[in-house]
């Protein structure tokens, strides 16, 4: 279901939006060689807590952290766990916060130390496209214009642009439709309306698009083990554009 928000709700999603921002902050500053992920999620924890929100990834159809954390060839989902972070590796982190109902989603990548040349390069095209998708995301465009803007920037590096999961609706609920597809043709699909909100989410791979899921039943990793990179922020569909919710200050 597509739901409308007020001023009212957008302020409460940007209340949790600001917490959000503040997990990736703290999180990203804490996570150095030789910290476990498991310390980073009790960080993310303290931090929604602080906020005066809950955690909207905790017991989501069962997954166990507060937050995702997902490294090299992990996309997305990854669970934290008792893994120290080595120099090198490449994490991305998902972190969702609820405020008063309403939900707000983002994700960061960013590399642990000294990265390689073509991961630093993967995470760099990854955000600038994300920035594509939210520029495209005003009243009278349509989804299309989205996705397509997004693959757009993807394609002169040969990247693969993840099909199986995208982009998404959000209000209260974390995920709400219309799902917002990373690829797509211009001037179609759904029309978009002030007072919507949605999710734009790329997650661009070194390899190919293909993805599977680990035996954890949550873990979602690049078929070929290629590294991957995920950008996200919730924005809101306003009459002078699109705001990004997920900003520091909202909290």
């Amino acid at each position: 279901m597509i739901t409308t928000k007020s001023t009212e709700d957008f302020a409460r999603m940007r209340h949790a939006g600001g917490v959000v921002a503040r997990i990736h902050e703290v999180v990203h500053e804490a996570a150095q060689p030789g910290v476990s992920l498991l310390e980073l999620d009790s960080l993310a924890a303290e931090v929604i807590a602080e906020g005066e929100c809950t955690p909207n990834f905790l017991n989501y159809h069962g997954f166990p952290g507060n937050i995702c954390l997902s490294v090299d060839n992990q996309i997305v989902h990854g669970i934290p766990s008792k893994r120290p972070l080595k120099e090198g590796d490449v994490l991305s982190l998902d972190a969702g916060a609820i405020y008063d109902g309403w939900h707000a989603d983002a994700a960061i990548t960013f590399g642990i130390g000294e990265v390689s040349p073509e991961a630093s390069l993967l995470i760099e095209v990854t955000e600038k496209a994300m920035w594509a998708g939210i520029e495209m995301s005003r009243p009278g465009s349509r989804l299309g214009d989205i996705g397509h803007a997004i693959s757009q920037v993807a394609e002169p590096h040969g990247y693969g642009v993840v099909r199986e999961y995208t982009g998404h609706g959000i209000g209260l609920q974390m995920h709400e439709d219309p799902q917002v597809l990373n690829y797509g043709n211009p001037g179609k699909g759904m029309k978009l309306k002030v007072g919507m909100a949605i999710c734009i989410e790329p997650m661009f791979n070194l390899g190919t698009h293909e993805t599977r899921v680990l035996a954890d039943n949550w873990t979602v990793v690049t078929a070929d083990g290629a590294i991957s990179a995920h950008f996200e922020h919730t924005v809101a569909i306003t009459p002078n554009g699109p705001e990004v919710l997920t900003v520091p200050g909202g909290a």
